[in-house]
């Protein structure tokens, strides 16, 4: 038994060695701008990011960001990002949802996260849940919870964030920036 776990940790040892050689994962970014953070979620299109939020918490009656912008659902609860210059901050697509305490999700798909999370930390927005090319503004501290089994990552820009022990932290592809599993109470 010990010999075959020997050789299973020696052959992953030797792949470990062979990828890093062939110019393996920094764990920064792809060289677009989209953070390769290991483990966060990524999304092709926003039915991608409803159907994913919809396996955490309730997404319903997805709506183009600029759609909503213009209801009168904005005037009672309006959506993260509606005066937002989409070039300057990367974003490809907003939309909004709605979960199961009536309070609304703003999704974004964004095209550069450098890009983003530079702007982020320019304009001294709070932060947001990430995943690897797409961001979610959640609407209700239920939703945040729900959210936290999700592989999602509370994005801060905010030097004066600090973390209670045991909660894990990474650089984010902006200097001053960071990932981290420890969602504040309030987002």
């Amino acid at each position: 038994m010990r010999i075959k776990r020997a050789l299973t940790v020696g052959a992953l040892l030797l792949m470990s060695a062979s990828l890093t050689a062939c110019g393996g994962d920094d764990g920064n970014s792809d060289g677009d701008g989209t953070a390769r953070s290991p483990g966060l979620p990524e999304a092709a299109d926003m039915a991608s990011v409803e159907q994913f939020m919809n396996k955490y918490t309730s997404c319903t009656g997805l709506t183009p960001g600029d759609e909503y912008d213009d209801s009168a659902l904005q005037d009672k609860d309006p959506a993260w990002g509606e005066d937002l210059d989409n070039d300057l901050w990367g974003i490809k697509e907003r939309a909004v949802c709605r979960d199961a305490y009536h309070d609304s999700n703003t999704l974004v798909l964004v095209s550069d996260m450098k890009k983003f999370q530079a702007t982020l930390k320019a304009k001294n927005y709070s932060g947001l849940l990430a995943g690897k090319n797409f961001l979610v503004q959640p609407g209700d501290d239920q939703t945040v919870k729900e959210l936290k089994a999700s592989g999602l990552k509370y994005l801060s820009c905010d030097p004066g964030l600090h973390l209670p022990s045991g909660y894990k932290q990474e650089p984010a592809l902006v200097e001053g920036c960071v990932l981290t599993d420890y969602f504040p109470a309030e987002i």
